[in-house]
């Protein structure tokens, strides 16, 4: 076809730069295939020139208008030019498609790029023919299907990859209710289902605007075109599929897993020896104007599947590749590809097309040795192309890459023909971040299916090798020979947290991509794992693909029994704490005014009870609240600063206990404020900081800290500092009742002082929270016994403070005697001639620096060296 056109096409008049007009038929062995039937309903065809490898149908019957010429019709040009004309034979919708409702209409044509040149015609610039229809046209990579109606002033546009140096089928239909459709080598390309208004578009009133655009600088592209049709209808997607295979012959092989569709070259098709070096051109140009990355794909797609059968030399075969791969390369660094590729079959369809042309490469590949290999890098992978003998062969296995971490091999014996054998590796450098948050259901691994909600990720590079043809493998992994992949795992921070935190569970499995359905599916059919860890992976398969590591994190959950237990506990015991906690409040309020319940030791008492009572009241709350919501992110602010306050005044226990057993510091007054500043302050501090973290509080499971985002440990971090130093204050201070115990023992013989040691531990575990170090031991479901310790004793501890520190307290009971008379006077006179003088020292011993008539409990010789007060245990 010698036909050539600036690439737009119009309706109404369609321009073509034209030195001769035929009409050639198709081969009438041909004719029988169901495609020509479609093509026989055409309202319009003109089959134009016979172009080896593109079918026409031999006689035009029916309604079909044969395209014909108006000689009257003529634009002047450097090169001969013919107007196709619709005539006036009948009524027509496609001069107005709004008319055309609900049937449609239909256009197609075959088309390929003639190549770049300068404007030389005043009537045409930028590759642009405008009419009052719609146009057709490709400029700086991109082409474009714009239709419009004027009634209703709508545009409907539709972008797609334009073609190339080859032959391309190009179609587009039309319906109000479905807008505009793109198909490309039978396949749908793009599609625009709503449209817009337009209320300016190219000259309303003309059938044709041709040049008026006055800038020297455009240029357009020319293009040759053939077999255009109209039908005053859409046709299906399964018509517009049977005319296409009609038309490219039924022994072209179609590709239904592509996006788009280019027919490859017959074998009666002339290819010049030098076929792939446009390609390579091409590829090399176009990368510079690389800009939407589904467009790009689409054009490197359709550059696949319309490589020349034609054999490649080592030269031309390595540029090809390094070329194709380097474009590849370019589109995993656009801009918009991170947004683009968290669609799955993006991904999946640029490694299906890389796979294609390196099996292209390969299949080609005409070696000057018996032994030839090609091996290169880019930016995107490592590649290897090989066609070789297999007796040629030196090695025990084959192995790609040859040096290296992450490798294939194939063992030699698997090598059972001696023909020519081709060999494609692909080791791809960044494909593994892609394939992430992979649905289990999706994949063929059944044991994936089981955690349904538990995402998959790639942890490795994705390697591939495919050799034709296929080595002779066992069918079952207890059998030989096998194929080994080696693989280390490239963990992003996200996973390596994951990974090693002790709650989760960790699932590795040896995968592949399936394309055997259309389109990839990972499954580990015929693949196990035989050694590995978190670094690296060694699996045997019983097939050659292309493989990756892919890792599932399942959290450690208990079974539903242990779940109800804890929860019940938890309830009863919080419940219960609480109303023993707020007993024991209003109990030191009421003795507030007994000198012995004023001191220091009952304020913190207080303070610690009203932080615990505080903290477990909010936790019962925040199983009643959404996760997720903001009341919930809120409920976690308060629960994160009480417990935290709960924590502290507890360390402030332990440091009073320390100052009264151990070693005197400070004043009272002093003492007080720091107290203070240590159990209210630090913690609001905390929150504050906390606050400025993204994300920090109500996850999507409960309300409370986020654990993805590591905000957790601004509550884990400052808990587990006050039990470390809570238990070195436990040990010291036991340390000295002991050896007091030990003293009294040998002077008096009194066993009950050992007793009184183990007392003393009792009580002060709950004040210092020391219980919550079995929170660190139950990480996990295998330690149940740790976590039911844990659910007890924390949830009982404000019980356990009531039951220590104010129902068994000497102190209190005395004073709640001493109150309980003090109520039964009644007249203030009686009050004050027989109340007995009370105070700490009548009830329980000296304070540090006064003297006493009486010995402690503690201390009943006199000799003892160890003269503390210890009314604080």
């Amino acid at each position: 076809m010698r036909k050539l056109l600036p690439l737009c096409c119009w309706h109404s008049w369609l321009l073509l730069f034209y030195c001769d007009f035929q009409v050639h038929g198709a081969d009438a062995r041909s004719q029988a295939h169901p495609g020509f039937e479609v093509l026989a309903s055409a309202s319009y065809y003109w089959p134009l020139e016979n172009v080896d490898g593109i079918h026409e149908l031999q006689e035009t019957t029916g309604d079909i208008v044969e395209g014909k010429v108006n000689k009257g019709i003529y634009l002047k040009g450097e090169k001969g030019i013919t107007l196709l004309y619709f005539g006036e034979y009948k009524p027509s919708c496609i001069f107005n498609p709004a008319q055309c409702s609900p049937e449609g209409v239909t256009f197609s044509f075959f088309w390929k790029i003639q190549g770049e040149q300068s404007r030389s015609a005043p009537f045409a610039y930028g590759g642009q023919v405008i009419s009052n229809l719609f146009k057709v046209c490709s400029r700086g990579g991109k082409g474009s299907v714009e239709l419009y109606t004027h009634d209703n002033s709508m545009t409907w546009e539709a972008t797609f990859s334009p073609p190339g140096p080859y032959w391309t089928h190009v179609l587009f239909t039309w319906k109000f209710k479905e807008g505009l459709k793109v198909y490309v080598n039978g396949t749908l390309s793009n599609s625009d289902p709503s449209g817009k208004e337009a209320h300016a578009y190219g000259e309303p009133n003309a059938n044709l605007v041709i040049g008026s655009e006055q800038d020297q600088t455009k240029r357009y592209d020319n293009g040759a075109f053939d077999e255009f049709i109209i039908w005053e209808r859409a046709l299906t997607p399964d018509e517009i599929a049977m005319y296409f295979t009609a038309a490219v012959g039924k022994h072209v092989l179609l590709s239904s897993a592509s996006p788009n569709f280019f027919m490859t070259p017959t074998a009666n098709t002339m290819v010049p020896t030098d076929a792939y070096h446009p390609i390579i051109t091409n590829l090399t140009e176009e990368r510079k104007n690389f800009q939407s990355p589904g467009i790009v794909l689409n054009y490197l797609q359709n550059v696949s599947l319309s490589l020349p059968n034609k054999f490649l030399s080592e030269e031309t075969a390595l540029n090809l590749t390094k070329t194709f791969l380097k474009a590849m390369g370019e589109v995993l660094h656009l801009p918009s590809w991170s947004a683009v590729s968290e669609d799955g079959t993006m991904v999946l369809g640029l490694i299906e097309t890389v796979e294609a042309v390196m099996s292209h490469i390969s299949s080609n590949l005409q070696p000057r040795e018996a032994h030839v290999t090609i091996v290169g890098s880019s930016s995107m992978a490592d590649f290897s192309v090989a066609r070789l003998l297999p007796k040629t062969l030196n090695s025990s296995h084959y192995r790609f890459p040859a040096r290296g971490q992450n490798y294939i091999e194939i063992p030699h014996v698997a090598f059972h023909s001696q023909a020519w054998t081709t060999i494609v590796g692909l080791l791809y450098h960044s494909m593994h971040y892609y394939l992430s948050h992979i649905q289990p259901a999706d994949t063929r691994i059944a044991e994936a299916t089981k955690y349904k909600n538990c995402l998959l990720s790639a942890t490795s590079y994705l390697i591939s090798l495919e050799a034709s043809p296929s080595p002779k493998l066992s069918q079952n992994l207890s059998g030989s020979p096998l194929i080994t992949i080696r693989l280390r795992h490239h963990l992003t921070q996200r996973q390596y947290i994951e990974a090693t935190n002790e709650s989760n569970r960790i699932f590795l499995y040896c995968a592949f991509l399936d394309f055997s359905s259309g389109e990839g599916v990972w499954s580990n059919q015929g693949c196990g794992l035989v050694e590995g860890n978190l670094s690296y992976s060694v699996c045997r398969c019983t097939h050659l693909t292309n493989f990756a590591i892919l890792m599932q994190v399942v959290p450690l959950e208990l079974t539903h029994g242990h779940q109800v237990a804890l929860s019940s506990i938890s309830y009863i015991g919080c419940s219960l704490s609480v109303l023993c906690l707020a007993v024991t409040l209003v109990t030191f309020a009421v003795l507030s005014s007994v000198s012995t319940i004023r001191n220091q030791r009952y304020h913190i008492h207080a303070n610690l009870s009203f932080a615990v009572l505080v903290a477990q009241v909010l936790l019962l709350v925040s199983f009643q609240f959404e996760p997720g919501t903001t009341p919930c992110q809120v409920l976690a602010v308060f629960l994160h600063y009480f417990f935290l306050s709960a924590f502290a005044w507890m360390l402030v226990e332990g440091l009073h206990l320390y100052s009264m057993v151990i070693k005197v510091f400070g004043s009272e007054d002093s003492k007080h404020r720091y107290y203070y500043g240590i159990g209210w302050g630090f913690p609001l501090l905390i929150c504050i900081i906390s606050q400025f973290a993204m994300d920090s509080y109500g996850t999507s499971k409960n309300c409370w800290l986020s654990l993805g985002s590591g905000a957790i440990w601004a509550f884990v971090a400052p808990a587990l500092f006050i039990i470390v130093v809570n238990i070195g204050i436990l040990i010291a201070v036991t340390r000295v009742i002991s050896q007091i115990s030990a003293d009294n023992y040998k002077i008096h013989g009194d066993p009950s002082a050992f007793k009184l040691t183990a007392k003393a531990v009792a009580v002060l575990l709950p004040i210092l929270g020391t219980s919550w170090l079995f929170g660190v031991l139950a990480v996990n479901s295998e330690a149940v016994v740790f976590q039911y310790m844990f659910a007890i004793l924390n949830s009982l501890q404000g019980f356990f403070i009531f039951l220590f520190h104010c129902l068994l307290n000497s102190e209190v009971r005395a004073a709640f005697k001493h109150k309980t008379k003090v109520w039964s006077l009644t007249s203030s006179s009686t009050r004050q001639a027989n109340m007995k003088p009370f105070s700490s020292d009548i009830m329980n011993g000296t304070r540090p620096g006064t003297g006493s008539s009486r010995l402690s409990p503690w201390d009943k010789s006199s000799h003892s060296a160890h003269r503390v007060d210890l009314s604080a245990v």
